[in-house]
């Protein structure tokens, strides 16, 4: 905890195996949608949308038991899953624009983080550039020199402080294509990137471990933020 507040960023190293990391590739590679289908995205970058909706290869993630021990620290009780990134970087793709994963939030910094991210690697080569320390910067400083790049092992998890500068470093033409799945949380006061009591809906969400049902939203915020007909949305999926 020491390091993280201190850098803003951690490392948590070899959390997924070989085999594991193989059968998660395998199941998401064929919704991967063709690389230009998001306006945001360049002819190098493939996502899958509608993550949750789509496939349950990821599920184990979002509540892996050192994550969420580190998201119980950082963020309010019944914290939210905000959003679920599935992105593949092809050989060829551009370094990223330096970006604070929270400053959608009108909050003016420097300010605790109001969210947290949790990227795991799934291949050789994927690189991140941090500035570390940033996640204390006010809110007009900007990064105006060079990053520090970060390359985990595959397997591994990197926790990311939502105030934290970062971006993604160019993949070199001759590199494999780097596949990245990141889940978003955020405090359970705060509105969500994805809608996710909308889609992926009732029936997956049964499907859920009762704590991503949680963070889904089938929860309650004390005293009284998420009901549904003033009942407990867990209700719903009786």
């Amino acid at each position: 905890m020491s390091r993280l507040h201190r850098d803003g960023y951690l490392v948590l190293p070899g959390l997924l195996a070989t085999g594991s990391r193989g059968r998660i590739r395998a199941e998401l590679a064929p919704l991967l949608m063709p690389a230009g289908r998001d306006p945001f995205s360049s002819r190098h970058t493939r996502q899958v949308f509608g993550v949750l909706h789509n496939t349950r290869a990821v599920d184990a993630l979002l509540d892996h038991h050192h994550v969420v021990a580190l998201l119980d620290r950082l963020l309010l009780p019944n914290f939210l899953l905000s959003k679920l990134d599935v992105i593949e970087r092809a050989p060829g793709a551009a370094a990223g624009s330096p970006l604070a994963y929270d400053d959608h939030y009108p909050v003016p910094r420097p300010r605790p983080a109001l969210s947290v991210a949790a990227t795991w690697p799934l291949d050789e080569g994927a690189t991140l550039v941090l500035w570390p320390g940033s996640h204390r910067w006010p809110s007009a400083r900007r990064p105006d020199e060079p990053g520090v790049p970060l390359t985990p092992p595959p397997g591994s998890c990197v926790i990311t402080l939502g105030t934290l500068w970062h971006s993604a470093a160019a993949v070199a033409p001759a590199a494999a294509p780097e596949l990245t799945v990141t889940a978003h949380y955020c405090e359970p006061w705060l509105r969500t990137r994805e809608a996710f009591t909308l889609s992926p809906g009732r029936e997956v969400a049964r499907q859920l471990s009762r704590r991503v049902r949680h963070m889904l939203g089938y929860s309650v915020h004390p005293p009284d933020t998420g009901l549904v007909d003033g009942m407990h949305p867990q209700r719903l999926l009786a």
